[in-house]
């Protein structure tokens, strides 16, 4: 038996799970479903949680922390006031703070979060990655001649594949500036254009420390898409349910990979987790070619943990319950080695 803990579980405010689901619509629910089920789960399981709303204040974490004394924080923020990458100033507040928490480190977050950067440092490491170029707001939109069409444009910066569509996909320059200008307006940040890889849709979860393991493969299949039809994960491929039915969209276990092309992304996610100097948890998204070339698109720090969801559910696949895997992250924080331990 697992010792019981004390866990402060830090959610975005609006985000406090309630007891029970009982009379909430189901869109209701999706908006703290996450929340519910890890603090529903670590509830039943013995462990004592308090969760907590944070949006742009600190001053209740410190509180909490003093008052509730937790043996470790689960971290389930995404943001702070409202923006994306500052999700590790939070955990760096906490390792200030002296106080373990689950997850990745803040370093760790930082340099995944970053897409930019974090293709730089794949390029470093020889690790296979689209070719890209980015467009920061104000500057003239001039494509370089290495960088050929089709081109798939996203921001630089947003997760949750937030502006992403079938407009995503460019095939000429003026359909790139007209994509590029369109995102810098939405996010007020750069915008990233990337060669687009025509293939399948592959995530892969890594769980660990310095010792790693990954999960088994897992595929976004588009059962009703029309060929012609560029087949990417956009806003509503992930979030819209009736989307999702209506265009058979879903994911499972990848099957008939080419010989040999399993292993070879298993290695390279662990390479790819490794050079962003990544803890806790994580999952990586890739693309494969019908030839067996593999390219990784991004690395995700904590990602998505509800219970269902692609994380959970491979780890489910090979017998690692959803209690279990909850019990695993706790236990890869407190045996994180932060900088003051050293």
């Amino acid at each position: 038996m697992s010792k019981k803990r004390r866990v402060l579980a830090l959610v975005r405010e609006g985000h406090v799970p309630p007891a029970s689901t009982e009379g909430f619509s189901d869109a209701e629910i999706d908006a703290w479903k996450a929340e519910f089920d890890v603090v529903d789960t670590l509830k039943s399981m013995g462990h004592e949680v308090l969760p907590l709303g944070v949006y742009d204040d600190l001053g209740p974490i410190r509180e909490s922390l003093r008052e509730f004394q937790p043996d470790i924080v689960f971290m389930l923020l995404e943001e702070f006031h409202g923006v994306v990458t500052y999700d590790h100033a939070v955990t760096s507040y906490l390792e200030l703070m002296r106080q373990p928490y689950t997850g990745c480190n803040p370093r760790g977050m930082l340099l995944s979060k970053d897409k930019t950067l974090c293709k730089k440092i794949l390029a470093y490491h020889r690790i296979p990655s689209p070719q890209f170029m980015v467009f920061p707001p104000g500057r003239r939109v001039r494509r370089p001649k290495r960088l050929s069409f089709p081109l798939f444009v996203k921001s630089a910066i947003e997760d949750a594949s937030l502006g992403i569509s079938q407009a995503s996909i460019v095939h000429n320059d003026e359909a790139l500036a007209e994509r590029v200008r369109y995102l810098q307006e939405l996010t007020t940040g750069d915008v990233l254009a990337e060669q687009y890889i025509e293939g399948r849709e592959l995530y892969v979860g890594v769980i660990g420390n310095e010792r790693l393991q990954t999960f088994p493969t897992w595929e976004l299949l588009f059962s009703n898409t029309p060929d012609d039809q560029p087949k990417i994960a956009t806003r509503h491929v992930k979030w819209d349910r009736q989307y999702q039915e209506r265009h058979g969209i879903k994911t499972q276990a990848a099957e008939d990979l080419p010989e040999g092309v399993d292993a070879r992304i298993h290695k390279i996610c662990k390479r790819v987790y490794r050079a962003l100097g990544m803890s806790g948890y994580g999952r990586m998204d890739l693309r494969v070619t019908a030839d067996g070339q593999i390219y990784v698109l991004e690395a995700n720090a904590n990602p998505n943990i509800e219970f269902g969801e692609d994380f959970s559910e491979s780890a489910e696949s090979i017998g690692i319950s959803y209690e279990s895997l909850l019990q695993r992250i706790i236990n890869l924080g407190l045996k994180y080695k932060a900088p003051w331990q050293w």
